[in-house]
């Protein structure tokens, strides 16, 4: 017995320092005043980093106005105004009411084709409703939108254009992307909700890619339409949950950030109708350290384009096509929000490609120990992040000289 007390007091003595240590941990990474300055691999691409504007609460999604303004989305609900360069302190009034669980909330913007004439404003929002007997909790994914009156502070004639059957009494799950094609049609990412059934069932909008017109009807050219058993909304099926759309600028391919559990995060090409596999197949392990499939493949099911072990908890992507970066010409931009689990490191991956696939991947802005929500290119071609963080920012880069 008298040696039970030392051993007990070396393990309390542990607890309190793994304690101590995983608190620190915890805290987040104060981002700095800037501008920073960083070398890349690619030659004369030193850039700087600056930024643009501050305390805007976990933003999520952004859009450019044509005046030059930038609306962003805050994920504990409100739309947030960058005008003439600074963050105005009003939020634009008329978004609905959010459910704000896990990577849901208030979520991604996009403005319609013809928003000079029309003035629509489109977001994705985590949609509430009463749980049933039972439950504490019951939301779906929704996508609204509304006018954005000529003063630029309130949305007006809100609705909801289209509600996602993917009703869950699960909370949690992950964010919703839009992006509309050049058809004018929308895609629209309905995430998922930590259920492993609903991925698979053809039946369910649960971690699908959804194709809409603009008033939320079904296109008719869409893959599944006519097709029993298949909801008509479907563009393709087994999708764990979708942070990033973007348009490959040579080919028109799509392509979509898909973020994985603790490994499997993957950029997929996507083609209409097909099946991505989620989750009976990925190259990943779920968050208690097991794998989510034992084989990583199947014939009748789509291979990722590039993929992540470990994760590197994927966001927002872009491929660039300004003039400010010519040496970056057509390379794809990946948001992390943090690698491995690991808190402060966040960045953005650039990966380069040549006439055989993927070539190489680089970090860029690793240094800030920043989580990086959406990374998009501006109109004036240089490239905007969002940090997602409770005090987050709007950053820039642009070439150092």
């Amino acid at each position: 017995m008298k040696f039970q007390v030392p051993h007990i007091k070396l393990n309390l003595c542990f607890l309190v320092t793994l304690f101590a240590c995983t608190s620190v941990l915890a805290q987040p990474f104060t981002l700095g005043e800037g501008p920073w300055y960083f070398d890349t691999y690619s030659p004369s691409s030193r850039i700087k980093v600056s930024v643009v504007a501050r305390g805007i609460q976990n933003p999520w999604g952004m859009a450019f106005l044509p005046n030059g303004n930038i609306l962003v989305a805050q994920k504990v609900g409100g739309i947030r105004i960058i005008r003439d360069g600074e963050l105005d302190a009003r939020i634009v009034s008329g978004t609905p009411e959010v459910q704000v669980a896990s990577g849901g909330g208030l979520m991604d913007l996009a403005l319609h084709p013809d928003f000079a004439n029309n003035r629509l404003v489109y977001f994705t929002y985590v949609k509430n409703a009463q749980p049933p007997a039972g439950a504490n909790y019951y939301a779906t994914t929704a996508m609204g939108r509304g006018r954005l009156n000529e003063s630029e502070t309130a949305l007006e004639n809100v609705e909801d254009v289209f509600v996602a059957d993917a009703w869950d009494t699960t909370a949690g799950g992950h964010g919703s992307r839009l992006r509309f094609s050049a058809d004018g049609t929308v895609f629209m990412s309905s995430p998922f909700r930590r259920n492993f059934e609903k991925p698979q069932d053809t039946m369910s909008d649960i971690s699908k890619l959804l194709r809409l017109n603009d008033d939320g009807s079904i296109p008719a050219d869409n893959p599944f339409v006519g097709k029993e058993g298949y909801l008509p909304q479907i563009w393709s099926i087994g999708h764990r949950a979708m942070e990033g759309i973007a348009f490959h600028p040579v080919t028109g391919e799509l392509w979509a950030s898909e973020h994985g559990p603790q490994g499997g995060d993957e950029v997929n090409i996507i083609q209409a109708g097909q099946n991505y596999g989620w989750p009976l197949v990925s190259y990943g392990r779920d968050y208690d350290g097991s794998r989510v499939s034992q084989q990583p493949w199947m014939s009748d099911m789509i291979q990722p384009e590039i993929f992540w072990v470990p994760s590197i908890a994927t966001s927002g992507l872009m491929f660039y096509t300004g003039d400010k970066f010519p040496q970056w010409e057509n390379d794809l931009f990946v948001g992390s929000l943090m690698t491995a689990r690991m808190p402060g490191t966040g960045h953005i991956e650039r990966i380069n490609f040549n006439e055989n696939g993927e070539q190489r991947r680089e970090w860029l802005l690793s240094e800030l120990k920043q989580r990086v929500r959406d990374v998009q290119q501006g109109p004036d071609g240089l490239i905007y992040v969002l940090t997602e963080e409770a005090d987050g920012a709007l950053l820039v880069i642009e070439p150092a000289d």
